[in-house]
């Protein structure tokens, strides 16, 4: 559909088509054509809510007036140029969770199976198999390396390939590791070993950086709904007394 369009000469490419296109890598959107159906999904989202708004208000037997047809037809192209960002964003975020918190189980397989013998793409191979169930994003991503160093790419451009399609720093900076240790001919399960207790390590701290959010994430519930609920009961019975004794004897006073 979004070739048609193109064809018939409407074009869909974005300026800042280059960040999109990052945004929707990371999302796990790898094919060249998403950032042109990426931006052909938000020009409909922003033409068709406001037009089902409009049916809709058309179709009620009480219309509302041209003011509130206006506010609300802004607000639903406003929201309609801003979901398909959100979504994109939320997804890769995700996403890069799931790939940053599976990579280390990930790396001690491959450690497994260096120490054990196998070479480099065979320990690919075998881990993007193993972990098919468990990491089904790591698995693809490290069975993609594999058939790239089969179809005859280099080490070098299939590591640098997984780094791109990850989308996720730690995972570049994996495969930067693993083309340095295979230019200089250093210890590949050395690199391995060393790399997944800082991966381990990292992993921890996000997690007690999480934990130490929890007290002020907390705060919040308790003020808005416990708070007002507390000093109700606390001012209840002084007011009630007051209605009781205070008011009826300055009415009598005067």
């Amino acid at each position: 559909m979004v070739k048609r369009i193109e064809e018939a000469g409407f074009n869909l490419s974005d300026t800042a088509e280059s960040e999109i296109s990052k945004q929707l890598k990371a999302a796990g959107y790898l094919s060249e054509s998403a950032p042109r159906v990426y931006t052909f999904v938000r020009l409909i989202m922003i033409f068709a809510l406001p037009g089902l708004w409009l049916l809709a208000a058309w179709l009620r037997t009480e219309p509302p007036t041209l003011w509130q047809l206006y506010i609300g037809s802004a607000v639903l192209m406003v929201m309609g140029a801003y979901l398909p960002n959100l979504f994109i964003r939320a997804k890769a975020d995700r996403r890069r969770e799931e790939i940053v918190n599976g990579f280390p189980d990930s790396l001690d397989l491959m450690l497994v199976c260096v120490e054990a013998g196998l070479g480099l793409e065979s320990a690919l191979d075998r881990v993007g198999r193993e972990l098919a169930t468990t990491h089904p994003r790591i698995s693809e991503m490290l069975t993609e390396t594999t058939l790239l160093m089969r179809a005859g790419a280099s080490r070098e451009d299939a590591l640098r390939k997984l780094g791109e399609t990850a989308g996720v720093d730690e995972i570049k900076s994996f495969a930067t590791l693993l083309i340095q240790s295979d230019k200089l001919g250093t210890s590949l399960a050395t690199t391995l070993r060393v790399y997944s207790s800082e991966m381990r390590e990292a992993r921890r701290l996000r997690a007690e950086e999480k934990a130490h959010r929890l007290p002020v994430l907390l705060s919040i519930p308790l003020v808005v709904f416990m708070l007002p609920t507390m000093i109700g009961v606390i001012i209840l019975p002084a007011i009630v007394m007051s209605i009781r004794e205070v008011l009826p004897a300055l009415q009598g006073g005067s």
